[in-house]
């Protein structure tokens, strides 16, 4: 395979635009399915296809929100209005957000351990496969990733659980670059 600069100059530069710096316009329907497309493109042990897709655009990232306030609400009765305000803008402003779930198939030889790690691929393949299509997009959880009652609101299944929601549209604001860490401090050589 021949050295792709553009592809290596790409990931020395990729970062993520937080959620309140994406805006319209989204991905058009033919963005969106070749984003998918490329998204589900990582290594899957026995071709399992341990996880799922879940889309959340238009009008239903308002109704999000207003379930995402009224669980909040039900988990903690104290919250204030500027808190449940949060909650109903969880998928605001980008236009179009895309909750990946581990979704682990039973299979003697791969453990799910292994199928949550595919997940999490597909994840940053969405990012990827959001980038290269000219957008930005951001990878996180948050809490009703891990309620239960939230994540079922969301889409989940029964044994399934969110491993990121990636929220996907144009920048609004140009960021500073992503400084590297310290390779010494996190790579080191196996010696026996």
């Amino acid at each position: 395979m021949a050295e792709n600069k553009e592809v290596l100059d790409y990931l020395a530069t990729r970062r993520s635009t937080p959620v309140d710096f994406l805006g319209a316009p989204g991905p058009t329907e033919g963005q969106l399915a070749e984003i998918l497309k490329l998204g589900v493109r990582v290594p899957d042990h026995a071709k399992l296809n341990p996880w799922r897709l879940v889309i959340y655009q238009g009008d239903a990232r308002a109704a999000v929100g207003e379930k995402l306030a009224q669980i909040a609400r039900v988990n903690n009765p104290q919250i204030d209005e500027k808190e449940l305000e949060t909650e109903r803008n969880r998928f605001l402003p980008a236009p179009l957000t895309i909750g990946v779930l581990s979704s682990p198939v039973e299979h003697f030889k791969v453990p799910e351990f292994e199928q949550l790690l595919s997940s999490a691929g597909v994840a940053l393949n969405l990012l990827h496969a959001a980038n290269a299509a000219g957008f930005a997009a951001h990878w996180v959880t948050r809490w009703f990733a891990y309620d239960k009652a939230a994540a079922s609101m969301l889409g989940a299944k029964p044994g399934e659980r969110f491993v990121a929601f990636v929220h996907i549209g144009t920048p609004t604001r140009r960021l500073e670059d992503k400084p590297t860490p310290d390779m010494k401090k996190i790579v080191t050589r196996w010696a026996g």
